[in-house]
């Protein structure tokens, strides 16, 4: 099987953030058409707000001008945009003014607001759809991806949507907006300070481009080296105790260092690039201030100057230059070049939060797995004459229902649990063939026991009956249906498992029981802790049944883990039992007590067992012994001894399993 791997997300897909908008629109469009416009009401304030400004300083020119002492009160000459005459005082002036940034502060707020909100709706979909669709993805994924890689898109790169969402997106709209708006009243204005606002614009662009792509490119980087460094964390968390049992703790420090100078070089890279590009966006907005201010004052001092604007020709005063022009100019300039700046700003963080989008749309573009089955599992009522009928009351009488699409008729079949594996070849990555020609007979009530060193297929063909995986040749059939005709989930409704490395969940022991079937009475998980012998430990827990699990379980001993995990599989009352070294974990005295509740757990049942301790398996079948993917010796107990091949080795200690 192949082994975990982290995939390299050097560059975003292409289409990533127009993907994200169109799924934002699709859920909240009517929130974003009411953020949309008080956002733009927003900018067009701040833009009205600096006309005002330029307003307020022209009545204040003139009135030092003309020595008039009622400022506030006094009637003053004023130009709208150097354009539109008015007859106004400083008191109106700061009225309106007031207004203005009134409704800037109520469509402000607003517009935050409602972003706030919808980013975390939007976020909280995107995690639950992410989370359905992890869950619906093959078992192949998990092999080949980290878990650490994988949480990290929930925490990681679900922030940086976050950040995109709630402030970058908006911010390069109001930017974008404001200097346009900024730019065409500066024309209006002036075209030769214009000018030196548009070459200074060019050289902030350049310096962007060069500079604040180096950075965005180290920044997508750092997203993927983070989540190098939360995939290292969590196998070092899950893999402690083995870290201390061989003393390993500076070589998993070693290793844990080279993720982490990973990510602190491409961190250390991209910050240097960041924090670089603003000073100097900064600086040159500063230079064309002072460039713009020389200009003006070069105009102040030339006689007779004609204005050049987009309105024509038109000659300006010197004496109320200052006021008219100038200082409304200055600040339009402030202005533009911060928001420029912030533009600039807002480049990086959009990249990265397009490369965490990309990374979670990858997630979501992974195939799910596969389920062409219609043969569904239906409970049975049987009659005294022998026959059966649907019913959906819960029995413990099964029947595979068979729709046939030919002729429209539906036959139904009894679950008796005969397994068929005929000739079955299957490799997990398409090159390395890990079963070759296996074939397996197990007819209702057998156990088969399975038998070879690690890496002999012993786990993957209990998989395989599962249909975490499908064959590449050969067939498998369940009651003499094919398999691949059986919906997985009937499919795997009808399979108990045991699997060696037990998984709880934070819960009580009861929940963790009832997991293996939800509508489990209080009776029914008692029965079922009583057939696994885990009934009398778990009464003497705090709580009994109610005891409190987490971590894992981490509370309880290994065997006391496995008995829950027996105990879940009992009152699951499946047909057919798969059991994954059941009692590897478990010592020899509470081994004898679960090989009694186990012989009564299968009885009845078709039951596959892998061991390790062949003193297990000896009242099986069938032994199948594997080795690299084939079939080599089959037979019973005494009939393999008495063939003194391999398993009459392994069985003496000649040979051993691994």
């Amino acid at each position: 099987m192949p082994g975990p791997r982290i995939r390299s997300y050097a560059r975003p897909k292409k289409g990533t953030i127009k993907r994200l908008i169109k799924s934002l629109w699709k859920h909240f469009k009517f929130e974003l058409i009411i953020s949309l416009i008080t956002l733009f009401v927003s900018i067009l304030v701040n833009l009205c707000g600096s006309i005002f400004a330029s307003l307020i300083t022209q009545v204040v020119t003139n009135a030092v001008i003309e020595g008039a002492p009622h400022v506030f009160t006094g009637s003053f000459n004023a130009s709208l945009l150097n354009i539109i005459p008015l007859k106004t005082n400083l008191t109106q002036l700061l009225i309106a003014l007031s207004c203005i940034y009134g409704l800037g502060v109520i469509c402000s707020w607003t517009w935050n607001r409602t972003m706030a909100v919808v980013t975390q709706k939007y976020l909280n979909l995107f995690r639950i759809k992410m989370f359905s669709h992890m869950q619906k993805l093959p078992i192949k994924y998990f092999d080949t991806h980290q878990n650490g890689a994988i949480m990290s898109l929930y925490t990681n790169d679900i922030d940086t949507i976050r950040q995109l969402i709630s402030q970058s997106l908006p911010n390069i709209i109001s930017t974008g907006v404001t200097v346009i708006g900024c730019l065409m009243v500066m024309l209006f204005l002036s075209i030769w300070m214009s000018l030196v606002v548009i070459l200074g614009t060019v050289a902030m662009v350049l310096n962007t481009k060069i500079i604040g792509g180096r950075a965005s490119r180290f920044f997508v980087a750092q997203q993927a080296s983070v989540s190098k460094v939360e995939g290292a964390i969590e196998e070092s968390i899950t893999g402690l105790k083995v870290i201390k049992v061989f003393t390993h703790e500076e070589d998993s420090l070693k290793d844990f260092e080279k993720v982490n100078d990973e990510l602190y070089g491409n961190s250390t890279k991209a910050n240097i690039a960041g924090n670089i590009m603003m000073p100097i966006n900064g600086n040159i907005g500063n230079f064309m201030y002072v460039f713009i201010a020389i200009l003006g004052c070069i105009l102040y001092l030339t006689p007779g100057t004609y204005n050049l604007s987009l309105t024509g020709f038109r000659e300006v005063s010197p004496d109320v230059f200052y006021g008219l022009l100038l200082v409304p100019f200055l600040m339009l300039c402030r202005m533009f070049t911060n928001n420029i700046g912030n533009f600039s700003q807002q480049v990086t963080f959009v990249v990265m939060g397009t490369a965490g989008a990309s990374r979670c749309f990858d997630l979501l573009d992974e195939i799910s797995e596969t389920d062409d089955g219609y043969v569904t599992l239906v409970n049975i009522k049987k009659n005294p004459d022998g026959t059966f009928e649907e019913t959906s009351e819960r029995t413990r009488d099964y029947a595979w229902k068979h729709p046939h699409k030919a002729d429209g008729t539906i036959t139904y079949t009894e679950l008796k649990g005969d397994i068929v594996i005929d000739n079955v070849d299957f490799s997990y990555d398409g090159k390395k063939t890990v079963l070759k020609g296996v074939s397996v007979y197990a007819h209702p009530g057998q156990q088969i026991a399975l038998v070879g060193a690690t890496g002999a297929g012993k786990t993957t063909i209990t998989n395989l009956i599962n249909r975490f995986y499908d064959i590449a040749d050969g067939k498998i059939r369940y009651d003499g249906i094919n398999i691949n005709k059986i919906k997985k989930d009937d499919l795997r409704h009808s399979l108990g498992v045991i699997l060696q490395d037990v998984n709880l969940f934070t819960g009580t022991v009861m929940e963790n029981i009832r997991y293996g079937r939800l509508d489990a009475t209080d009776e029914e998980v008692y029965e079922a802790a009583k057939i696994a012998n885990a009934y009398d430990f778990i009464m003497r827990l705090p709580q009994g049944f109610n005891t409190m699990l987490s971590g894992d379980g981490a509370n309880l001993s290994q065997g006391q883990r496995q008995l829950i995990s027996i105990a879940r599989a009992a009152v699951a009352d499946a047909p057919v039992m798969i059991l994954d070294e059941a009692t590897s974990s478990i010592d020899t005295r509470t081994e004898r007590l679960v090989q009694k509740g186990m012989d009564q757990l299968m009885k009845g049942r078709t039951t596959f067992v892998i061991a390790h301790r062949l003193s297990t398996i000896q009242n099986a079948d069938y032994i199948l012994v594997l080795d690299h993917g084939e079939i080599i010796e089959r037979g019973n107990h005494e009939s393999l001894i008495e063939q003194k091949g391999t398993y009459y080795q392994l069985y003496t200690g000649a040979f051993e399993l691994e």
